[in-house]
């Protein structure tokens, strides 16, 4: 059949669904036909699945026209889901198409859950069409004959690439296709990606170096989603705001657009911002007792497919929910989105919104709920960047050595690889294109001996080398060992929490139970629960009637701000000082923004304010430079160094996503820092490092890269090992490395991620480097300003209880309140 004729099915079948493919449907099917790779690029509920679902179909036929009602046709396409819960829409999509065009294709899902009869049954006759995870397809890698198993696979397709992008997945990912280009030259690669703003790049992280001597191809879809932004406005704006209060303050205006709409989903950025907003939900509209739902990453997956299936039949009204539900899952009965506080980001926020209005040219809506006052320029920020187009980039993992080491002996537990084969594989990904002949070498040495630090212990000798220079695993230990530490998601080590009478409930990161004892009440899952005790990695616990409870919290919940938003976040600041306001939000900040411009200053875009003034506390010197959280930690630990250089001077250091406060019991000679160009470019590689404790972030990121690496076993199902093992294991390793072999290519790598990720070093130049084009304004006011009092606030709250804290704030608005 030709191509047009194969297209011309994929449009009947369309118009007896009532659909009219769109342009760019049509334009993938074309170029897939065509035998292209390449990256789709559509807005969510578009129809991206069916752009590259059908042409699969279609390219089988054209194919094997005989075969159209033949079983057991092997494998012929793989489709990698970055979560699970989005593999069950693909299986539905999927099955409706393969009926549609009359195949006899097997669909089949291989994750963590799927169980060992069906991983089984798909090892010996392997679905037409496999549902996965890059974990699990390396597992697939670590099976013997795993080439055969392959032998017939024509497409990969990635879902939600742009999720992966950021993440060691993405090195998975990367991994897995060199392998199979290997052995399978003629490979069609797709991505699915939403708009980021290094789509090019994306594709070359995709398809690899050697993308050019590929057919290629993006294909946008020429689709606008249009998102309506409401923010929901407090009915007074404080004039000292602090962060978290004000979003509670405002639920009584949110239970009315829950009413309001057919069904709701509740997106906050941490799983205790959802733990707490359920809870206080029923508390103030109990009448949505059974109609409201929460769901994380935390609890368990029978109770988290439950939700989705009840979302999906509109049996439920509203969801509180984190990230878990903001990819590609399709719930077209949601009209409204919620957005509890600054998503931090603009790409992550139109995700959200695009959540409901699920189909081509519906409208989202979504409702910006501001947790703070200062929040409300966010909101104006978010809208403006959305109009402009602006979108984040998504920064790739390159040199992952971890990662490398892993995927080696993966291939090793199976059939074996060849060094010389491998590495001209592996240098055709981009995260490894800059690979040396030594730093290859190093890697193989790492896995066969354990490397220079480690090789007089038999554990760490994992890989053998056979006569016929095949590096193998024969250890059926070691063999086990690894595939059950196959996969790149690192984390706190969570505790299972079950009933006493064995029903699974979720998960929590064990540093939380550790300072619980028996009888503590805490919330979870929206449960009041009573710890009853410990057994291993499983705590048993009880329902209990009482209200009041800790609510867990979950470290690296924090979302940095990206730097496009960070860029409309100064623009929306320098335009509310200005006398006509066009929106709202900035128009409701006046009596905040008066308040700011009477004590201080409200900068423009060419000004950069330091604020300095004397309290009870001691001296306070602020700075604004509105670039995130994680960006004002290696700028504040930079710039008290630099002072302390000019005067011997210790410092407490607060921040927030605005600015931060260098707070000191002596006189801060600011002037003198300014007059010897405090913000300069110049060494400040050197100078990071000799203002912050580099060697212990490097000791936190090295834990999970000696996870990863296989250095560190976490434990048997069932029989995990305790955090506190892991810990100390891998800083035992960080220290040996770093005595005994200080060029070890995985300590190098912890370095090299704090200053890339944690401090983000070509973003603080950037930063820097734009302060320094700036007029600086250095305000003395009398006390704490609008700008300055969530600062010190954050400062205070980790010294108070909930309870405390709010007093003392109380006290100190009253105070800074009287003229």
């Amino acid at each position: 059949m030709t191509n047009e004729q194969l297209i011309a099915i994929a449009e009947e079948w369309f118009q007896k669904q009532g659909w009219k493919p769109f342009e760019f449907q049509q334009e993938t099917w074309q170029h897939f036909l065509d035998g292209y790779s390449g990256i789709l690029n559509a807005p969510t509920g578009s129809g991206k699945t069916y752009a590259l679902l059908l042409p699969i179909l279609m390219d089988f036929i054209r194919r094997n026209p005989a075969a159209r009602e033949k079983e057991n046709n092997g494998m012929n396409a793989i489709w990698i889901t970055p979560i699970r819960a989005l593999a069950k829409e693909i299986l539905l999509a999927s099955g409706r198409a393969v009926e549609a065009f009359g195949l006899n294709w097997k669909v089949s899902i291989r994750s963590g859950d799927t169980t060992t009869a069906e991983r089984k049954k798909q090892l010996s006759k392997p679905p037409e069409l496999l549902i996965t995870t890059p974990e699990s397809l390396h597992l697939l890698l670590a099976s013997k004959g795993y080439e055969k198993f392959f032998a017939n696979l024509g497409t990969v397709v990635i879902d939600e690439w742009h999720e992966l992008m950021g993440s060691k997945r993405a090195v998975l990912a990367e991994l897995a296709l060199s392998r199979l280009k290997g052995f399978l030259p003629q490979l069609q690669i797709w991505g699915i990606s939403a708009t980021i703003g290094n789509m090019d790049q994306a594709l070359t992280v995709l398809l690899g170096s050697s993308r050019d001597q590929l057919k290629h191809k993006i294909i946008k879809a020429d689709i606008e989603k249009r998102i309506d932004v409401i923010t929901v406005l407090p009915d007074e704006i404080e004039k000292f705001p602090w962060s978290g209060h004000l979003g509670i303050h405002l639920l009584n205006k949110v239970v009315p657009l829950i009413h309001n709409s057919g069904s709701t989903l509740i997106f906050t950025n941490t799983r205790a911002m959802c733990e707490i907003w359920y809870q206080r939900l029923l508390d103030v509209a109990p009448e949505l007792a059974g109609l409201l739902a929460m769901h994380h990453g935390s609890i368990s997956r029978e109770l988290r497919d439950w939700v989705e299936q009840n979302l999906h039949s509109e049996k439920l009204k509203a969801v509180v929910c984190t990230s878990s539900l903001d990819l590609g899952v399709d719930f077209r009965p949601v009209e409204s989105i919620v957005q509890i506080g600054s998503p931090k980001g603009v790409a992550r926020f139109m995700q959200r919104a695009g959540r409901s209005g699920h189909q081509p040219n519906a409208l989202s809506t979504i409702y910006f709920v501001p947790t703070h006052s200062l929040e409300l320029i966010e909101s104006c920020a978010l809208r403006q960047a959305m109009a402009d187009g602006q979108v984040e980039d998504r920064l790739p993992y390159i040199r992952s050595f971890d990662v490398l080491a892993q995927y080696l002996v993966t291939l090793a537990v199976s059939d074996g690889f060849l060094p010389d084969q491998i590495l001209a594989e592996v240098r055709d990904t981009f995260c490894f294109e800059s690979i040396s002949d030594e730093e290859w070498q190093w890697i193989l040495n790492f896995i066969v001996t354990g490397g220079q630090a480690l090789h007089s212990y038999n554990e760490y000798r994992k890989v053998e080398i056979d006569s016929d220079g095949l590096f193998r695993v024969h250890d059926r230990r070691i063999a086990l060992r690894h595939r059950l530490s196959i996969g790149a998601i690192v984390g706190e080590t969570s505790m299972i929490i079950q009933y006493q009478r064995g029903k699974r409930i979720g998960t929590v990161e064990e540093w939380f139970i550790a300072q619980l004892r028996p009888g503590d009440t805490f919330w979870f899952a929206g449960k009041s629960l009573e710890l009853i005790r410990v057994k291993g990695m499983t705590a048993e616990v009880r329902k209990s009637k009482k209200k009041k409870g800790k609510v867990p919290s979950w470290l690296g919940g924090r979302i940095p701000l990206s730097s496009q938003l960070a860029q409309y976040l100064r623009i929306k600041v320098a335009q509310s000082r200005a006398d006509a306001y066009a929106e709202p939000e900035l128009e409701k900040l006046i009596p905040l923004t008066e308040l700011q411009d009477q004590r201080s200053r409200v900068p423009l875009l060419d000004e950069f304010l330091i604020e300095y003034f004397q309290s009870t506390e001691g001296y306070h010197l602020l700075f604004y430079p509105f670039e995130g959280r994680y960006i004002h930690e290696g700028m504040s630990a930079l710039l008290a160094w630099r002072i302390a250089q000019i005067q011997p001077i210790s410092f407490t250091i607060a921040m927030n996503d605005y600015g931060f406060e260098l707070l000191s019991d002596a006189p801060i000679p600011i002037e003198k820092a300014l007059d010897q160009d405090l913000f300069n470019t110049i060494d400040l590689t050197a100078d990071i490092q000799a203002s912050i404790n580099s060697v212990e972030m490097a000791k936190r990121r090295f834990r999970d890269i000696a996870s990863i690496a296989g250095l560190v076993f976490k434990g048997y199902p069932g029989r995990e090992k305790k955090d506190k093992y892991l810990q100390s294991s891998s800083q035992l390793f960080f220290e040996v490395f770093t005595d005994y072999e200080p060029d070890n290519l995985l300590l190098r790598q912890a370095f090299e991620e704090v200053f890339v990720f944690q401090l983000d070093e070509y973003r603080l130049r950037e930063a820097l480097d734009r302060i320094q084009s700036q007029r600086i304004i250095l305000s003395r006011p009398d006390k704490a300003t609008p700008y300055s009092f969530p600062i010190i606030v954050d400062r205070t709250r980790e010294k108070l209880s909930t309870e405390r804290l709010a007093d003392r704030i109380k006290k100190m608005k009253l105070a800074l309140e009287r003229d």
